[in-house]
């Protein structure tokens, strides 16, 4: 049951992303995305990646296929969404180091997210 709920997660936050403007997180994921590249992806063609990443994640989660695999690219996802907090501490911090912004908090409750995929990880072993 838990790998279907963090899949209909990374499903529906991967599908927000395929329309411009709908996803809370769209210009951050860009602008971190430019960042991580050294601006070689263009920003609309990034978010189209992360939007068939999130929601292949998702489906395969769903699915029960490819267990490990899936886990491990999720786990690689879920770290890089933290790196706004060293790209852009002034978007998702209010007043550091726990004052966050809504952007913050977005972010920071992927620590539960993370927490699932390596119980998950390590259960599958």
């Amino acid at each position: 049951m838990i790998p279907v709920s963090v899949g209909i997660v990374y499903l529906w936050f991967g599908t927000l992303k395929f329309f411009s403007g709908v996803s809370p997180a769209e210009t951050l994921a860009q602008q971190t995305i430019q960042k991580l590249t050294f601006n070689l992806i263009d920003p609309s063609v990034s978010i189209i990646l992360l939007a068939l990443w999130e929601t292949t994640i998702g489906i395969l989660l769903l699915l029960t296929i490819w267990r490990r695999t899936t886990l491990l690219l999720a786990l690689l996802h879920i770290i890089l969404t933290f790196t706004p907090f060293l790209f852009f501490p002034e978007l998702v911090f209010t007043n550091m180091p726990f004052g966050l912004t809504l952007l913050g908090q977005y972010i920071i409750k992927n620590v539960i997210i993370l927490g699932v995929l390596l119980v998950l990880l390590k259960k599958g072993e």
